[in-house]
């Protein structure tokens, strides 16, 4: 797949994939996450995220709203601890209708005082719901845990005294300060001419004033190791074990991402599902997973189950880990499990959305943008070495954290 990449003088910038297909998609990726907030922001990150999409200089919500859906389009959102994800999907012949409003509530948007204290109901609403759901929640508060005090470690939703206390003028600092242009990437993909696609771009981008990062981002202070039991009351014990991962720019994340997927990735074939579910039906969900940040990461290993069998899980869970400490892979092993990771990166890019995110982040963060090709080739250059050496070091139970809800 060829990309078309362009930048404006704004320092705004453009990457488009051909695809073939009667409907588009686009979106604004900003590096603007909830670690960008101070604790007198909390939550911010993600409010705007919603206010956004209540009013420009030129449009109320309702217009918004209906800009994309009356042409039977469809517009989104989501938050991250380190992006901001505006985005909308539509038939092609309706780009450039997509391509105005993305840029209209990205950088038009007045944020009503009125529209500000609704939404701040609805963010509560989600919130709640949040709270209600120990399986998702617990991954938020260990992360908390591991990194305390610390901005990478709040929730993205914020809690609920922060966003009662939201205003308008809160809402304008924190996205004059932490929104930036040349901090942000224009996703396009469709089967659209190119000459068009950056014709539209440069029409609804380029008088957009320059504005860029005077200060760089807080670096993260570091992992804490920590073991914590806190009483749910819930009908399963939720447990997650875990430790601090590599960085997106360290050359051992594609190494981590393998070991992460032979040990509880997507496939129901994993280690730590065929252990305690497939044999043992300990568990329905367990997975482990791997998210790396701009200075960190984070590998972690979550399960739930019942009460009287978590203490087995813990310790099935841990028999796993230390095969992988000390038994290398053989030659099959190794080339299936890459050839099974191949296969769902492959896949995974059918999806525009993270077609779209996967554009928008190599060029914030590499400046470039990387084929299948080069992403396959990454990941057929891992040895059994590596995996050994990764795992020696990221699944030491020395250095693992732990975190059950009871």
């Amino acid at each position: 797949m060829e990309y078309i990449r362009h930048e404006l003088k704004n320092g705004i910038r453009l990457v488009h994939a051909p695809l073939a297909s009667e409907v588009a998609y686009c979106g604004l990726l900003f590096n603007t996450g909830s670690r960008d907030e101070s604790d007198e922001e909390e939550g911010l990150a993600h409010f705007i995220e919603h206010v956004v999409f209540k009013g420009t200089q030129r449009r109320k919500a309702w217009h918004i709203l209906s800009r994309l859906e009356d042409v039977g389009g469809e517009l989104n959102a989501y938050t991250t601890k380190e992006e901001t994800f505006l985005y909308a999907s539509f038939l092609k012949e309706d780009h450039e209708r997509a391509v105005e409003l993305l840029a209209d509530i990205a950088f038009h948007s007045v944020f009503p005082e009125f529209e500000i204290e609704r939404e701040k109901e609805v963010v509560l609403d989600e919130i709640n719901s949040y709270l209600d759901s120990p399986g998702e929640l617990v991954y938020d508060e260990f992360e908390n845990m591991i990194f305390p005090g610390q901005p990478l470690g709040r929730f993205i939703l914020g809690r609920p005294e922060k966003v009662k206390e939201i205003t308008r003028e809160k809402v304008v600092r924190f996205y004059e300060n932490n929104y930036f242009t040349d901090e942000v990437v224009f996703c396009s993909a469709g089967d659209l001419p190119s000459k068009k696609v950056i014709r539209l771009f440069e029409k609804y981008f380029a008088d957009i004033p320059t504005r860029t990062r005077r200060t760089p981002r807080r670096s993260s202070s570091g992992y804490v190791r920590k073991e914590e039991r806190i009483r749910k009351d819930t009908y399963q014990s939720h447990c997650i074990l875990g430790t601090a991962g590599y960085p997106v720019t360290d050359p051992r994340r594609p190494a981590l991402y393998l070991l992460n997927n032979i040990l509880g990735g997507q496939g129901m074939n994993s280690r730590l599902n065929l252990t305690l579910r497939e044999k043992r039906g300990l568990a329905y969900t367990v997975e482990s997973s791997y998210n790396p940040y701009m200075d960190t990461g984070v590998f972690s290993i979550y399960f739930g189950t019942d009460r009287k069998d978590l203490e087995k899980s813990i310790d099935l869970t841990l028999r796993e880990m230390k095969k992988l400490r000390e038994k290398p892979l053989g030659p099959l092993q190794l080339s299936r499990a890459k050839k099974q990771l191949t296969g769902q990166l492959t896949r995974s890019l059918e999806n525009p959305e993270n077609l779209l995110a996967g554009m928008g982040r190599n060029l914030l963060l590499f400046n470039r943008t990387f084929t299948l090709r080069e992403m396959t080739a990454a990941i057929e250059k891992i040895t059994t070495e590596d995996l050994l050496s990764i795992a020696r070091e990221i699944l030491d139970p020395a250095t693992l954290s732990t975190l059950i809800y009871y």
